[in-house]
């Protein structure tokens, strides 16, 4: 049996499996050459004292003892081909998960995607990037994958409670992610990697049997007797189903629409909003690693950081080590930013939304549009900074310390945002109080992390899809719409996740329940 050990050791010796069994050896008090294998169950990094030491907690196989490498499959999918269908709306983790586990449960998905596959993708966010060109259905959020494909591929989430995280990494491991996910404390695929990961769960679903339309937005729903018949499409078709999995992220506001203008209950949702800041990789690593230079042995440094400002939570949010700021706009006359990173973090910048928490009460401006009161409110700050960046993609931007101080920037460095940024004291865009925690909140910030309040800094705006607006109300047992039967919503989108984990595991629980309500 394996002997299980919990224990820390300096980043060269974590990186290099030869000195870590010679390090597990001096545990043990026994030879290195009686260490069959160390394997490594759970990793993360302790950069509390200036001496960084990396958690390791692993199984020890000694010499004798049986040791075979495990290794991850997938299940065992049946051919559903002529099994009853159910729609799923949305192509991002929520739905494609949610394919996946109707497949196992023998119900035949038909998964239809506004956007293009992955590599269509492609071509549209070329287009937004260098000329500004913004493609309603096909952009950093709209297309297969959903909004994570190119937007970093973090995996870590905190909600543990929500369902089985493992099995979500062993199924993005059995289709092609590296096994380290399994083992890091904050896994991480990255943007370059994606995409194929991607590509073979959608070749697997139509393999199986099921469905998989790209570029086909679903513009209307069949109800009948408050139940679910079926879909219209942008064509005019119509494509029957009494299931319908609604996972259509958070920036389909055109849904949203349709869902209030059907009489369809949803709710506003609070949401958090803000800016994204960029600063020099290598900075953050000297914050955090209290270093002149990371060395060879640790990965770029990432950063968390939580106040409490005037009442509010001001905080992080998708922070990217060694990555690029990018535009995510879903509609023409709109600027919006996100990050990611690609798997090696090799950028030369690091950034992270910094968003504040809002509540129903700041949508009250926009209550005429009732519980599309928030992505009113959303739009109306997106739209303005378009208008004030000079009505591109680019964005208004400012130095960190010249907004605390209110003051325009003279100048602007090229930042890793490639369609441009244009200086703009940042008060222009949000309101009032918005603008004031912000101002409070980053000298905050640089009082907690010193270093990290600098002009080197600069401020992209807006940072605005951090989540939903709108909540589409689902009973808490079936996971059906309080309202109309056999319509799940699902995922970030509904506002029942946050992360491609928890959307995944969010579209599983759907699934989990259509099959459960027809005796699968």
């Amino acid at each position: 049996m394996p002997r299980e050990f919990q224990f820390q050791v300096s980043p060269e010796v974590a990186a290099n499996e030869s000195l870590l069994a010679q390090h597990v050896a001096k545990l043990f008090q026994v030879s290195p050459k009686e260490i069959q294998k160390v394997v490594v169950v759970k990793r993360s990094i302790d950069a509390r004292q200036k001496a960084i030491k990396i958690n390791i907690k692993a199984n020890v196989f000694l010499v004798g003892e049986e040791y075979v490498a495990q290794k991850i499959e997938l299940p065992d999918y049946p051919n559903v081909a002529n099994q009853q269908e159910v729609i799923v709306v949305g192509a991002g983790p929520a739905g494609l998960f949610a394919a996946l586990q109707l497949i196992e449960l023998g119900l035949k998905p038909i998964v239809l995607e506004r956007g293009k596959d992955v590599r269509g993708r492609r071509r549209d966010l070329k287009a937004i990037n260098r000329d500004g060109i913004v493609n309603e259905d096909s952009n950093y959020c709209f297309g297969e994958g959903g909004a994570g494909t190119y937007s970093d591929g973090k995996l870590y989430t905190r909600s543990k409670k929500r369902g089985d995280v493992d099995r979500i990494l062993e199924l993005l491991v059995g289709f092609g992610a590296t096994p380290e996910i399994m083992v890091e404390a904050h896994p991480h695929i990255g943007t370059n990697k994606l995409p194929q990961i991607i590509q073979d769960i959608r070749e697997k679903i139509i393999a199986c049997g099921g469905q998989v339309l790209f570029e086909t937005r679903v513009t209307d729903f069949v109800i009948k007797n408050n139940e679910m018949q079926g879909v219209v499409l942008q064509n005019g078709d119509v494509i029957s189903a009494n299931k319908v999995i609604l996972a259509t992220g958070h920036s389909a506001r055109d849904i949203f629409e349709l869902l209030h203008k059907k009489g369809v209950h949803i709710e506003a949702k609070p949401f958090a909003l803000g800016v994204r800041a960029e600063h020099p990789q290598e900075l953050i690593d000297q914050i955090q690693y209290s270093c002149d230079f990371r060395g060879d042995y640790l990965p770029p440094a990432p950063y968390s950081i939580v106040k409490q400002v005037n009442g509010r939570g001001m905080y992080s949010f998708c922070m990217c080590p060694g990555g690029v700021i990018a535009p995510c706009a879903t509609s023409p006359g709109e600027v919006v930013t996100n990050g990611w990173s690609p798997s090696k973090r090799d950028q030369a910048t690091a950034n992270s939304g910094i968003v504040v928490e809002l509540k129903l009460e700041d949508f009250k401006p926009f209550v005429k549009f009732g519980p599309l009161a928030g992505m009113e409110f959303q739009k109306a700050i997106e739209q303005k900074a378009w208008h004030l960046a000079g009505s591109t993609q680019k964005v208004p931007a400012q130095r960190m310390v010249d907004f605390t101080q209110n003051k325009v920037s003279a100048a602007i460095p090229k930042t890793s945002y490639v369609p441009g940024t244009t200086s703009v004291e940042l008060g222009q865009v949000f309101p009032g109080f918005l603008t004031q925690i912000m101002r409070e909140g980053f000298v905050q910030f640089g009082k907690s992390m010193r270093g990290y309040m600098t002009n080197e800094a600069i401020l992209h705006a807006p940072e605005s899809r951090t989540s939903s607006p709108v909540r589409i109300p689902r009973d808490n047992f079936s996971l059906e719409h309080v309202q109309i039967k056999g319509l799940y919503p699902c995922g970030e989108g509904a506002g029942y996740a946050g992360g491609i984990i928890s959307a995944a595991i969010d579209g599983e629980k759907c699934a989990l329940k259509i099959a459960e309500s027809l005796g699968k």
